[in-house]
């Protein structure tokens, strides 16, 4: 029977499509298409599917796919081993796990000699049925008659006995499917610390004696635990209530053998069901739910990484203006850049305002004399040490700006990631005569300039929005966030005459190969003049020109659709809809009313439908439009600049470094992120906190823990003045390396600055 039809319908009713559209989205992605390009330009053939429900259907066809060959594995074995039934073959076809697939197929899996084999070797399966048959009998007594040879007595005979059926019921896929029933809505989860680890493990202290329901705790908390276990803080054990519970699940092995009476071979038998969950079966249960918890918690922390990274890259960008990047320091001195709108570095500097040398007077004239030589219209202040002392600095240069200059706007802007993608290949290569740490400062200008296009340039899992994004499969991990990267850059679409070839790879069909091929034609034979002059870029063939086209966008060339979304395979049909308005295809493109009067209908062919059509008119009315929000930057109170002048009450307004499971983070200003815990977030109950946050977004907070030894703060979002929680989960423990960004604390030596305002003016008077 053909497997497809039923993957089909599987995935349809998972992703809540029919199976006609997952038949039809399958084979394009069998083809070679992009998730994004059959999301955008394939609507027609996929009915709308998104790209969300297009990712889904990917992974899930990939794992169905998988199981129906592990299927058809398992078919075989057995029927080389002549033991395939009617009955198993139904059942075999019916398990729609891997996991059950792998419980039907244990009976007849090869495995290493057991005792359950040497038992049959010994020819004790006979006592085994003969107890099962005559349940009155005594089995002392029965297993009288198997004594002599390698079973020297009763004792020995029943233990083998025991043996063949406690190897029976481990292997007997429905007893095993209904104990993971009964453990996934029963067992408890519970954590102990190791006797004389408490010192060593204070930072997981939350879970030292902690129980909770193995089906209800959170992500965020089993990865901590799990976390503790592999640093043998804590042991785990997960089983049911001692109490009730163990008896439960006895009783369920005990229905596996059979309705059990009174006699004397029924209290044998009751006994064996007991000593097989105690000694095997509990233990199984704990590996699968173990391994279910370790891939729930990986796949939910995985989701928040994606999410929080989506937020980040499709953050609002400050646009293309003359950018200066600072990169803060204390000893080592400050970098400063400046990259012109296009993200050309055109400046360099090192300042040292800060202990040892204190020139403060050098500094703020070095970063006057570039703001007025280049332009400057936006400063990006790295968020690290000496961040504060830094945007004081810079504060105090624009006071003292002629009044008839525009005055920058200064932002503080995350730095994570920047020393990553500094000490890379990619940066070496860009600027191989450039200091590492001024790289840096390149890289926080043009995340201010665009977010998206600089920070693909590091490795996603090193910008520093995911919680406990270690522990998780790394696998898994960096093709989630791959994906997120490749939607993200498709859905706002690139420059094809400015952008770099990282950002270039992320486009539909490309690739880093075909990427660099685009970038060295560019600089051997100038800008594209068209998107049709990609077909002459070697290696680039008609498949990826038909993936990638759409989402490359060429400003001022020849062909106006192509400074818009519009795929060319579509400019006739275009070009159909712009004649019927009469008039000129330049003046109409951004005319919200030229297309009022038309009926998306009237252009429906056999080969656009009405999804394409209304895509080509929206794209009409707003040509190369960017999904991301208008940019907009969290002004930091001033003199609230370290965790020690912050008092409970205090109002601040903040920028939203990450979302976890348990609440968000918010960068206030004092380079130690506050919490907003769930419980704090809203005037209401809040399920998920990306219901009311995401990253890059400017909120308002109430301080109401400070913890300076622990250097955690405690924030509210809550308009009621509800006070801060007091239980353990208020300010929850987060240990090293999960979803709270630390940053190195200042050293406060920014004071004095305010003095040199006349030495500023001196300055000038000299330029």
């Amino acid at each position: 029977m053909d497997a497809a039809p039923r993957i089909a319908r599987t995935i349809a009713t998972e992703i809540n499509a029919s199976p006609a559209q997952v038949s039809a989205a399958a084979e394009l992605l069998d083809g070679g298409a992009t998730v994004p390009f059959v999301a955008r330009y394939r609507k027609e053939v996929t009915g709308g599917l998104d790209d969300t429900q297009l990712r889904t259907l990917s992974e899930r066809l990939t794992y169905l796919r998988e199981l129906e060959t592990r299927r058809n594995s398992i078919l075989g074995s057995i029927r080389e081993q002549g033991k395939l039934t009617d009955e198993l073959s139904r059942a075999i076809a019916a398990a729609d796990t891997k996991a059950t697939l792998e419980d039907i197929y244990l009976p007849f899996k090869p495995k290493r000699r057991t005792k359950a084999m040497i038992a049959r070797e010994k020819g004790l399966e006979p006592l085994l049925r003969a107890i099962l048959e005559q349940r009155d009998g005594d089995p002392v007594e029965v297993a009288g008659r198997y004594v002599g040879g390698d079973v020297p007595d009763s004792k020995a005979a029943l233990d083998g006995a025991r043996d063949i059926l406690v190897e029976e019921l481990a292997e007997n896929a429905t007893l095993l499917g209904s104990l993971r029933k009964f453990m996934r809505a029963e067992a408890f989860i519970a954590a102990r610390v190791i006797a004389g680890k408490e010192e060593a493990g204070a930072k997981f202290s939350d879970y030292f004696d902690h129980r909770e329901k193995w089906a209800d705790i959170p992500s965020h908390r089993a990865l901590a635990i799990l976390r503790a276990a592999k640093e043998e803080i804590v042991t785990i054990d997960i089983a049911p209530d001692p109490d009730t519970g163990a008896a439960r699940a006895e009783g369920i092995v005990v229905q596996a053998i059979g309705t059990l009476g009174q006699g004397a071979g029924d209290q044998w038998l009751r006994k064996v069901a007991g000593w097989a969950w105690r000694v095997r079966l509990s233990n199984t249960m704990y590996i699968d739910l173990l391994t279910e918890l370790r891939k729930r918690a990986h796949d939910e922390a995985i989701r928040v990484f994606g999410r929080n990274l989506k937020d980040l890259l499709l953050a609002a960008p400050a646009g293309a203006k003359a950018t200066m990047g600072l990169d803060p320091g204390i000893r080592t001195g400050v970098k400063v850049v400046v990259v012109d709108g296009t993200g050309k570095l055109v400046d360099t500097a090192t300042i040292y305002p800060f202990q040892p040398k204190n020139d403060l007077r050098g500094a703020q004239t070095t970063i006057l004399n570039l703001i007025q030589r280049h332009g400057v219209s936006l400063i990006a202040i790295g968020n690290g040490t000496a961040s504060r002392e830094t945007e004081r600095l810079v504060g105090d240069v624009l006071k003292h700006l002629p009044k008839e200059s525009p005055a920058p706007a200064r932002v503080v802007v995350s730095e994570a990631g920047a020393s990553v993608y500094s000490a890379s290949e990619l940066a070496a290569k860009e600027f191989p005569d450039l200091d590492v740490s001024l790289r840096g400062a390149v890289s926080i200008a043009r995340r201010l300039q665009d977010p998206l296009a600089e920070l693909v340039k590091v490795p996603p899992e090193s910008i520093g929005v995911g919680q406990y994004q270690h522990d998780v499969d790394q696998r898994q991990l960096t093709k989630a966030l791959e994906a997120v990267v490749e939607d993200a850059v498709n859905a706002v679409g690139v420059d094809l005459n400015m952008a770099s070839a990282p950002l270039l790879s992320h486009i539909a069909g490309l690739g880093p190969s075909l990427a660099q091929s685009i970038v060295s034609h560019r600089d051997a034979n100038g800008a594209f003049p068209s998107r049709a002059a990609l077909k002459k870029v070697t290696g680039l063939g008609p498949r990826a020109f038909e993936q990638c086209a759409g989402f490359l966008r060429i400003r001022d060339g020849a062909e106006p659709l192509d400074a818009s979304s519009v795929h060319p395979e579509a400019y006739g049909v275009a070009r159909k809809i712009v004649a019927a308005c009469g008039r000129d295809i330049r003046a109409i493109m951004g005319d919200e009313e030229a297309l009022r009067g038309l009926r998306a209908d009237q252009f429906v062919d056999d080969k656009f439908g009405l999804p394409t059509i209304r895509d080509i008119m929206s794209e009409l009315e707003k040509p190369g439009r960017d999904p991301r929000p208008s940019f907009v930057t969290a002004t930091f109170a001033d003199g609230v600049e370290d965790i020690r002048d912050l008092r409970p009450g205090m109002s601040l307004e903040g920028s939203v470094t990450n979302v976890a499971a348990f609440g968000a983070f918010v960068d206030i200003g004092v380079h130690q992120d506050g919490l907003v815990h769930i419980s704090q977030l809203a005037d209401r109950f809040v399920k998920d906190p990306n219901e009311v946050v995401k990253v890059g977004d400017i909120v308002k907070v109430r301080v109401t823990e400070v913890d300076v030894a622990r250097k955690r703060i405690g924030l509210s979002m809550r308009k009621d003045q509800g006070g801060a929680r007091h239980d353990h989960q208020s300010m929850p423990k987060v240990p090293r390396g999960s979803s709270r960004p630390s940053k190195p604390q200042k050293n406060d030596q920014g004071g004095g600055q305010g003095a040199l305002g006349a030495a500023l003016l001196d300055a000038m008077r000299k330029r």
